[in-house]
């Protein structure tokens, strides 16, 4: 029976991501969660206490699998912490590359919706962001260690990078086109040569 309920509610989750990331929080209605997940009401709220509580469950779900997966690229022991990082960056680039519901970024989609709407999300965004801002920043020391990247404020760093990164990622939104993140594929290699110490 645990199995049976961890798979409906982790359905539940995977259905409004998908949907979620195409048409936001507000343009998605629980209804709408509900006939695509083929799931009846009554099972959505023996899960979540309201809509809000989902949405922060997804962002919490969004947010452990996408560290772990930062997790498993950093911890990889081939090349540099700069060739590393340098693939984390290029991972972000490529996934923009595709159709805009290819897309699976809930702290892009997400971040300025929900920041007034709810302060449970907002709390749960920012605490994720930091955490990948902080794994960045890991890597940045390990490639300081290993010579393949500047001395720097680790920490200061590798907010500027994620900072740059979604103010690119919104404006590729905008504009629908990759111009602003291989503009800012570009400044990361500059920012990121060993030669600027």
């Amino acid at each position: 029976m645990k199995l049976r309920y961890e798979d409906t509610r982790q359905h539940l989750l995977d259905t409004g991501h998908r949907m979620m990331v195409i048409k936001g929080f507000t343009g998605v209605g629980l209804n709408e969660i509900l006939q695509a997940a083929s799931v009846p009401k009554g099972s959505f709220y023996h899960y979540f206490k309201s809509k809000e509580q989902y949405g922060q469950s997804l962002l919490e779900d969004y947010f452990r699998n996408y560290l772990a997966s930062m997790d498993e690229h950093f911890a990889a022991t081939r090349g540099t912490a700069r060739e590393r990082l340098m693939g984390y960056w290029q991972k972000w680039l490529d996934s923009y590359c595709g159709p805009c519901d290819e897309q699976k970024c809930l702290v892009v989609k997400l971040s300025a919706e929900v920041a007034d709407l709810s302060e449970s999300m907002r709390l749960t965004l920012r605490d994720g962001a930091e955490q990948i801002i902080l794994r960045i920043a890991d890597c940045i020391k390990q490639g300081q260690h290993d010579g393949s990247l500047p001395q720097s404020d680790a920490y200061r760093t590798a907010t500027a990078l994620y900072q740059l990164w979604l103010g690119a990622s919104l404006l590729s939104k905008l504009h629908r086109n990759t111009r602003s993140l291989e503009s800012a594929m570009t400044t990361t290699q500059i920012m990121l040569n060993p030669g600027n110490t």
